[in-house]
């Protein structure tokens, strides 16, 4: 014999229902943590970051900030699978002659050293938190024809930490932005 607790079932399925609203909420606020976590990483780069820090290691030779303590620079991901980067330093020379086609030699060599910009294509292995660019031009034309890898070491909806291991010159980047 079956014994019905109209009372004790209600209660049950209203927690059941009451649970799944909670976990519906959490998942879709737009800031939440959990949230986040369950997009891929395909979503969560997607847009505008903005240049916080740019470090790198030199083999044999202490970290140095190549575009300054306070870079200027972004990186965009967008949903097309298109990729664009600038970083420069805040204190590049203006030009002596006011022409971009006559500066000094100094002020070439600060210039080329205290900027780099490139764009192209991405794509992305979210199971090794690696981000592969494709670059179709740079600034650097020595990237050109070499993938470069980004291993993502944290992001949140408002910081991205990456690392580069395939930095032309030797060593490690290690990137921060913010949104």
């Amino acid at each position: 014999m079956v014994v019905f607790n109209e009372g004790r079932n209600t209660m049950c399925l209203r927690t059941l229902t009451l649970s799944a609203i909670a976990a519906l909420v959490l998942t879709s606020l737009p800031g939440s943590a959990v949230g986040q976590m369950e997009k891929p990483l395909s979503e969560q780069l997607l847009g505008t970051w903005t240049l916080v820090s740019w470090e790198q290691d030199v083999v044999n030779g202490p970290r140095f900030q190549r575009f300054g303590a306070s870079p200027k620079g972004f990186h965009i991901f967008d949903v097309n699978g298109r990729f664009y980067i600038t970083f420069l330093r805040p204190d590049l020379p203006k030009l002596a002659s006011g022409n971009p086609l006559t500066p000094t030699p100094e002020e070439a060599k600060a210039i080329v050293s205290g900027s780099i910009t490139l764009f192209g294509t991405y794509t992305i292995d979210e199971q090794a938190k690696v981000v592969t660019l494709n670059i179709d031009f740079s600034s650097f034309p020595n990237q050109l024809g070499s993938p470069q890898k980004r291993t993502i070491t944290s992001i949140t909806p408002t910081e991205l930490k990456y690392q580069n291991t395939t930095a032309t010159a030797g060593g490690q980047i290690y990137y921060v932005f913010k949104r």
